[in-house]
C-alpha cells in the first residue's frame, strides 16, 4: 500500500525575514505608544451647582403671600395667580397628599426639600405668564429643569385629580339650570355655544408642518368646545390638526356621541306652543343646518329676523368670551406652544380648560346674570329633563341630529319666541 502524502504546503520563511517582521512591529508599537501618551485626556465637564438656598425662597413666597399679614393682598395675589388663595391652596394641599412628587420631602442630609408652594406656585406662574421656565428662579428659587418637571407633574395632577369633576358632562342639575338661563334669553332648550380656537405650535416637528398649517400660517392645533353663559366649558375636544376647519373638526368631535348612542337625558321644552325634546347649541354660519343648531340669519331684511340675529350672535358670544378669558388667564395658551410632545400639549390644554373651570365655579356668583336663587325658587319651568335608563338605537340618533325640516322649524318658532318675549322693548 502506498504511502500517502500532505498536499498542504507552508512556506518558512528565513531567519532574516522574521528579524525584520519583529522589527518592524515593534516600531509601529513604538509609534502608537508615542501618539498616545502625547494626547492630553480631557477632563469630563462637571454639571453647575448653584446653591439657590431653597429654604429662603419658600419662606420669602409665604411671607409675601400666605402669612397671616402677607406683604401683597388678596388682589395682587388673584392678579398674579389667576385664581383666589383659598381655591389655590386647595389645590397645593390635594397635590402634596396625593401626589409623590409634590409631597414634602428631605435630602440625604434632612436637609428640606422643595415646598409644594413653590412646586405649584413655579407651574401656575408659567401658565399664567408663558414664561420661561428659567424667569422663575431668581424668586421662588428653582432652576430651569426643576421648573418644567414641576409644570409637567402638575398639569398631569391637575387632569388625574380634578378632571372627572370639572371635565364632566352636564348632571341633571347642571342641565335645568343652563335651560334655565336659556329660556330666560328667549332661547328655549338652548345648553350652550359651540365653536373652534386655533392654538400656535412653534416647535411643531417639520414632517408634521404640511399637515398642521393652513396655507403660508404657522402650524396649530384646534379645541372645540362648548361654553355657557357663567363661561364653563362643558365639552373640549383638542387635538386636530390646523387644516381642519369647523365642520371637520366636528367630524372627528365626540360632541353628540351621549345622542348617538342613546345616553343623552330626556328633555322637553316649548317653543312657540311646539314641543321639541334635543337641546341644541348656538352657532355662526359655517356649521350645518341640523336640527341640534340654531344659527343666526345673514342680512336680515325683516323687523323679527333683525331682533333674532341680534339675540343670536350676541348669546353666541358666549364660547368667544370663554376663549377670550381661558387665553387672558394662560398667556401660555395665547402664546406660540414651545412644547414638541403633542402629549405634553394635550395636558397643557386639558390642566387649563380645568383650572379655568375650578375658577369659575369659584367666583361665578360675582359676575353671573342670573340669580341662582330665583332658578331654585321657580317651580314652574317649560322643561323637564330626565336621565337616561336605556340605550337607542344608533341610526335614529344621526337621522334625528341631520334632520333640517327640524332645524328650519326650531328657528321660525325661536324667530316668533323672541319677538313675543322681547319685541315690545323700547330699544328693538
Amino acid at each position: 500500500m502506498a504511502s500517502s502524502s500532505n498536499h498542504f504546503d507552508f512556506h518558512h520563511g528565513s531567519n532574516n525575514d522574521d528579524d525584520f517582521f519583529d522589527q518592524y512591529c515593534d516600531e509601529q508599537f513604538d509609534n502608537l505608544c508615542d501618539a498616545t501618551e502625547e494626547v492630553i485626556p480631557t477632563e469630563r465637564k462637571k454639571r453647575t451647582y448653584i446653591e439657590r438656598n431653597r429654604e429662603d425662597g419658600h419662606k420669602q413666597l409665604w411671607e409675601d403671600y400666605f402669612c397671616d399679614n402677607p406683604t401683597y393682598t388678596e388682589n395682587l395675589f388673584r392678579r398674579r395667580f389667576r385664581m383666589n388663595k383659598a381655591l389655590f391652596l386647595r389645590i397645593v394641599n390635594r397635590l402634596a397628599a396625593e401626589v409623590p412628587y409634590f409631597k414634602p420631602k428631605k435630602d440625604a442630609t434632612f436637609r428640606n426639600g422643595i415646598s409644594p408652594l413653590q412646586q405649584c406656585t413655579a407651574a401656575i406662574r408659567q401658565l399664567a405668564y408663558g414664561a420661561a421656565a428659567d424667569s422663575i428662579d431668581e424668586y421662588v428659587r428653582i432652576g430651569e429643569t426643576t421648573a418644567r418637571q414641576c409644570l409637567e407633574h402638575f398639569v398631569v395632577a391637575i387632569v388625574d385629580l380634578f378632571g372627572n369633576e370639572y371635565l364632566r358632562r352636564p348632571t341633571q342639575e347642571d342641565l335645568e339650570r343652563l335651560l334655565f338661563y336659556g329660556e330666560q334669553r328667549g332661547f328655549p332648550g338652548m345648553v350652550g355655544s359651540i365653536d373652534c380656537m386655533h392654538w400656535k405650535w412653534k416647535n411643531c416637528p417639520t414632517a408634521w408642518k404640511g399637515m398642521y398649517s393652513r396655507g403660508t400660517d404657522k402650524p396649530t392645533i384646534v379645541l372645540e368646545a362648548v361654553a355657557s353663559p357663567d363661561l364653563w366649558i362643558w365639552h373640549a375636544f383638542f387635538g386636530a390638526p390646523g387644516t381642519s376647519n369647523d365642520l371637520n373638526v366636528l367630524d372627528q368631535s365626540p360632541v353628540f356621541n351621549d345622542i348617538i348612542y342613546g345616553r343623552a337625558p330626556k328633555m322637553n321644552y316649548y317653543v312657540n306652543g311646539r314641543e321639541y325634546n334635543l337641546s341644541y347649541y348656538l352657532t355662526d354660519g359655517i356649521y350645518p343646518e341640523w336640527a341640534t343648531f340654531v344659527k343666526s340669519i345673514p342680512q336680515p331684511q325683516h323687523p323679527k329676523h333683525s331682533l333674532f340675529a341680534q339675540r343670536q350672535e350676541g348669546a353666541r358670544k358666549d364660547v368667544e368670551r370663554a376663549f377670550g378669558v381661558l387665553q387672558a388667564r394662560f398667556a401660555m395658551i395665547k402664546n406660540p406652544c414651545r412644547f414638541l410632545s403633542k402629549g405634553k400639549i394635550a395636558y397643557i390644554m386639558r390642566a387649563c380648560l380645568i383650572l379655568h373651570n375650578m375658577i369659575v365655579e369659584n367666583e361665578r356668583h360675582s359676575y353671573t346674570l342670573y340669580d341662582e336663587e330665583e332658578f331654585e325658587k321657580d317651580d314652574i319651568h317649560t322643561f323637564s329633563v330626565e336621565m337616561p335608563t336605556n340605550l337607542q338605537g344608533l341610526g335614529d340618533g344621526h337621522t334625528r341630529i341631520r334632520d333640517r325640516q327640524a332645524h328650519r322649524q326650531l328657528r321660525e318658532d325661536l324667530i316668533e319666541n323672541i319677538w313675543n318675549k322681547f319685541g315690545h322693548l323700547p330699544n328693538n
